[in-house]
């Protein structure tokens, strides 16, 4: 038993944003890949390299956010709504790959340092950090809500932590002349990139594994229910995440025989479902009201989680 909700995801609700950096990102990469290619900046072209993935990156979370928002069908039950989490998945699979090329290729530049103009690598460098800033702003509001949007937001974070290595390379080698400055600052990027891409990667395999929502304390939720009037027991409970923004549960809800009338039943049921809105921010659950006499009769049911 239970309501039946339409949802606009949390990706959803942040489409606008997620353009407004799209068009930000592919502006700065642009200047970026010409920049490097006239400085030889190895620095430049990873971080030019980290911008055509969040391009990417973003141009994948609009067209899944699109895809979430097709209505539900008798064969898609929920609709597309979990292509923002496979969204999510190509973005942490690219920047994994994408910091371990610029790390590799900058170990290799440490053993055969180019030369590099400063003076240009510096104010391209602080192009991208001003251009980053504003994408990291315009995103900031959807991070917590939407895996997709978040990770769009680590992308371009780990982007403005790379204009801030190019901007302290180039300050070194135009005041030093020490090219090197540039491929260690390529292998910074590439170190910056990689944690932030398993962490993405850990949350969405959370979703995709059908683990509960890390928000949720399934525990909590079984004494919050097993404390509602007229029920004797929960199990069979189950908690997951379609996407971002969307939590899932369903439980079997034992009541005593006294209240397992039609009248009885309803009001069990609006009371779960309230506490479970209420505490939890659960609007979409599916609840089996049992009476305790069948529980007594079926005792393999208490056996389940």
């Amino acid at each position: 038993m239970g309501h039946d909700h339409a949802h606009a995801t949390a990706g959803q609700r942040h489409r606008g944003r997620l353009v407004a950096a799209l068009a930000i990102t592919v502006g700065v990469m642009v200047v970026q890949i010409v920049a490097a290619a006239v400085t030889g900046s190895l620095a430049l072209l990873a971080d030019a390299g980290h911008m055509l993935s969040d391009a990417a990156g973003l141009t994948i979370a609009l067209i899944a956010t699109w895809l979430a928002a097709r209505p539900a069908t008798d064969r898609w039950t929920f609709g597309w709504q979990r292509a923002e989490v496979l969204a999510a998945l190509v973005n942490g699979v690219v920047l994994s790959v994408v910091g371990t090329v610029v790390i590799v290729e900058g170990v290799r530049r440490l053993g055969e340092p180019a030369e590099v103009g400063g003076p240009l690598m510096l104010a391209v460098g602080v192009l991208g950090l001003i251009a980053n800033l504003v994408a990291l702003r315009l995103l900031s509001e959807g991070k917590d809500e939407s895996l997709n949007v978040r990770g769009a937001y680590l992308e371009v974070l780990g982007d403005l932590l790379g204009s801030v290595a190019v901007i302290v390379a180039a300050v070194v080698i135009t005041t030093t002349g020490w090219q090197r400055a540039d491929a260690v600052a390529s292998i910074a990027i590439g170190v910056l990139i990689i944690p932030r891409a398993l962490s993405l990667l850990r949350d969405v395999a959370r979703v995709l594994l059908e683990g509960a929502p890390a928000e949720l304390a399934v525990d909590q939720v079984r004494v919050h229910l097993a404390g509602v009037p007229g029920v004797v027991e929960i199990h069979d409970l189950h908690a997951w995440t379609i996407t971002s923004g969307v939590p899932v549960l369903t439980a079997h809800v034992v009541v005593s025989d006294d209240v397992a009338t039609s009248q009885g039943y309803c009001a069990v049921l609006d009371r779960v479902q309230e506490c479970l809105s209420g505490h939890f921010d659960v609007e979409h659950s599916t609840l089996q009201i049992e009476p305790a006499s069948h529980s007594r009769e079926h005792p393999e049911v208490a056996t389940h989680a």
